[in-house]
């Protein structure tokens, strides 16, 4: 994350100037408590389960990840430069945060995990993504799922 004092000074004044919003401790949105809630991931960073169709340039549609899913089977088709790796080499939970999600669900923090998981293609066009997200978002209810966490890369 860069700080304000690396950005040209234009750019710094103007995100120092924007005005944030005041969240405090209310949530956004009402339902249930968070440790009645099923929880699945949707990412940007281009995934696949090693086997499966990888993506191809700008792909639309999505790609299901199943919960079993174990580190070594999960895969990137990003192909950006400015995609660093990385951390994604080192801790899949970077872009993919699997292991921590089951952790909460484990000590109660959150009611469930989702059977499945599912990432798109970043850079993609979200015009050419909307009939696929509309399919997704369907599977998700049929999964029970009332809570997503976006991993954006």
């Amino acid at each position: 994350m860069a700080r304000l004092t690396d950005l040209p000074p234009a750019q710094a004044k103007r995100l120092a100037e924007a005005e944030c919003p005041n969240f405090d401790m209310r949530p956004w949105v009402t339902g249930p408590a968070l440790s009645r809630r099923r929880v699945a991931i949707v990412s940007s960073a281009g995934l696949f389960v090693r086997g499966e169709v990888p993506f191809r340039g700008r792909d639309a549609d999505y790609r299901a990840i199943p919960s079993e899913t174990q580190p070594d089977q999960l895969l990137t088709s990003h192909i950006s430069v400015n995609f660093d790796r990385t951390g994604l080499q080192e801790d899949w939970n970077v872009v993919f945060p699997l292991d921590r999600l089951k952790e909460l669900a484990g000590e109660g923090t959150v009611g469930s995990v989702a059977a499945t998981h599912y990432s798109f293609m970043g850079a993609s066009d979200p015009l050419e993504m909307e009939p696929h997200a509309r399919q997704l978002a369907s599977r998700l209810k049929n999964d029970r799922v009332d809570t997503v966490i976006l991993a954006p890369v």
